[in-house]
């Protein structure tokens, strides 16, 4: 039974951080009912016994409204008015003092800006809260504390948003539509381009192809081939040319013969007379 009761709570903890946006730790806005409700069924740790129900750390907080209307109820509720004292204490704006219920009110909204989990014990109050979107509510049975499953409203809200989310928007259609519009002009421009070139293409080949066709006429003979026969081919007369002779030089001749008798003439020995002695003349 304990099982079923987790998995059960841990599902609806799931649906509210999945489509409301709730992160932890979950801030749990308790009410003098609840409070009273804890001591009366000795639930000496509020925080424990809590956060093994949304099975994440939790804050526990209340209101000085709060605070005030178990003040105004007497002696039967001073230790509930210390043990709410202990809490945290959630900013409410009320100048005077209001009941608890029209203060979660305020404080709630119309969509539960904060994301708050509710404790009550009030049965209007968890009724009231079942008819505004992404508002949990916990309350105490005996020495157990349970979460109420979503509402049918709670649900609808959530399914119409998803839809709401598949659809588009008049803007974002606009938008789509604009785009298409924007793309479908530039397609037409740039196919447009594409055969204006290719046309100029096409006169350009068939201008190229037609002087190429008059420059074919014009010279057929050229573009014919030409076989040659090979001729026999003479000699080279540059190599048949006959050496010409060298005349001789005969200054140069001559200059040569003088120049060897010269040194002929300047390699005779000259003989040395000094031992001889001329014959003397006498007689």
């Amino acid at each position: 039974m304990r099982l079923k009761k987790q998995k059960r709570h841990r599902k609806i903890v799931r649906f509210y951080t999945a489509c409301f946006g709730f992160r932890q730790p979950f801030k749990v806005l308790c009410d003098g009912t609840f409070v009273h409700h804890l001591l009366a069924n000795h639930i000496s740790i509020p925080d424990n016994a809590v956060s093994t129900i949304l099975g994440a750390p939790v804050k526990l907080l209340t209101t000085r409204c709060v605070l005030a209307e178990l003040k105004s109820l007497g002696d039967s509720y001073s230790e509930s008015w210390k043990e709410a004292g202990k809490l945290f204490i959630a900013r409410c704006d009320h100048k005077r003092r209001k009941s608890a219920e029209a203060c979660f009110i305020d404080i709630i909204g119309e969509n539960n800006p904060e994301h708050f989990f509710v404790a009550t014990q009030d049965f209007d109050l968890r009724k009231k809260f079942q008819e505004v979107p992404g508002v949990p509510v916990l309350f105490g049975l005996r020495n157990a504390l349970l979460l109420e499953s979503p509402s049918a409203f709670q649900r609808q809200i959530v399914k119409s948003s998803e839809e709401k989310r598949l659809h588009m928007t008049d803007l974002e259609h606009k938008l789509l539509s604009d785009r298409q519009n924007n793309r479908l002009t530039s397609k037409e421009t740039e196919d447009s381009s594409d055969e204006n070139e290719a046309l100029e293409d096409q006169n350009s080949g068939l201008q190229a192809a037609m002087k190429a066709n008059r420059a074919k006429r014009k010279m057929i003979v050229k573009d014919r081939v030409q076989f040659k026969r090979n001729k026999a081919k003479g000699p080279n007369p540059l190599s048949c040319k006959k050496k010409k002779q060298r005349q001789p030089n005969i200054a140069l001749e001559k200059e040569e013969k003088d120049a060897g008798k010269t040194v002929r003439n300047s390699r005779k020995r000259k003989r040395s007379r000094k031992g001889k002695k001329l014959p003397s003349t006498e007689g």
